[in-house]
């Protein structure tokens, strides 16, 4: 069956996207279509922030975005030396905190840090797991994050007196394709069996397109979600959520689609 993935290919990925390879798995053909564009900004205050160790208590990255405007930083050569030789180790020896399996790997081969927090899966874990560990007395933790960041994990540590620091490194924005790109795939291989999204504004950007182009098959779509943020931001746009993966992985949406795939319409839950 045809599965569509309303995500970006991963990023410095050789061969099949690891979503793509794991619907095959199952005997499923999967498309990816990119709902996203980003722009990176703050770079200079980034850099200097990211070379100022002592004046924080640890690091924090919900994405793997966020990752990429670090790297980005560090590409001048003498920039990736001084790097290399002092601060990276003055890093590693507080707290580097990360959302998610994908979010740490690009930590460690970018930035040659070390994550805690992978099997968190979102924000809501991660801001317990930071809470338990760290001290009110502490230097504030620096969050490079996105424009449209939840306030989750944010909240979270200023109720409880953990001091934060934030500063926006990207924008997000509709991919400037999205519609087109939707049109032709509907098009092309009609509809599909199976839908998954991967972030709420995924499902702001898609729902109102894939609605028009379904039509009255819309019910007939499997509808799945990358977590339960997502999950919720589906149900509050009123949408039918057949499944919703255990972790972020490809491993756990793919099992999840497949499941789903295998019940009658009527017998998904939400």
């Amino acid at each position: 069956m045809h599965v569509l993935l309303l995500k970006e290919p991963k990023d410095g990925e050789s061969g099949p996207d690891p979503y793509i390879k794991e619907l095959e798995s199952y005997g499923h053909t999967a498309t990816l279509i990119p709902v996203l564009s980003f722009k990176f900004v703050s770079l200079n205050a980034l850099k200097d922030k990211i070379f100022q160790p002592e004046i924080h208590g640890g690091l924090i990255f919900t994405s793997p975005r966020a990752v990429e405007a670090v790297k980005t930083c560090l590409l001048p050569e003498e920039t990736r030396q001084e790097w290399e030789t002092s601060v990276k180790n003055q890093w590693n020896k507080k707290s580097i905190y990360v959302v998610g399996k994908a979010t740490g790997a690009l930590v460690v081969k970018h930035l040659g840090l070390k994550p805690l927090g992978e099997e968190t899966g979102t924000a809501e874990v991660l801001s317990r797991v930071i809470i338990e560990r760290e001290d009110t007395s502490i230097p504030p933790l620096f969050f490079p994050c996105g424009s449209i960041k939840r306030e989750v994990l944010p909240t979270a540590l200023r109720d409880k007196g953990v001091p934060l620091e934030t500063l926006t490194v990207y924008q997000t924005a509709e991919h400037p394709d999205l519609e087109k790109n939707l049109k032709n795939y509907f098009n092309k291989l009609g509809i599909p069996a199976s839908v998954a999204f991967f972030s709420p504004s995924g499902v702001k950007f898609c729902l109102d397109v894939i609605r028009r182009l379904s039509g009255e098959r819309l019910p007939g779509i499997k509808f799945g979600a990358i977590g339960p943020t997502t999950r919720d931001a589906m149900v509050g746009e009123g949408l039918a959520v057949g499944c919703t993966a255990e972790k972020p992985t490809a491993e756990h949406l793919a099992a999840a689609v497949a499941k789903a795939l295998e019940k009658p319409a009527a017998d998904l839950a939400s």
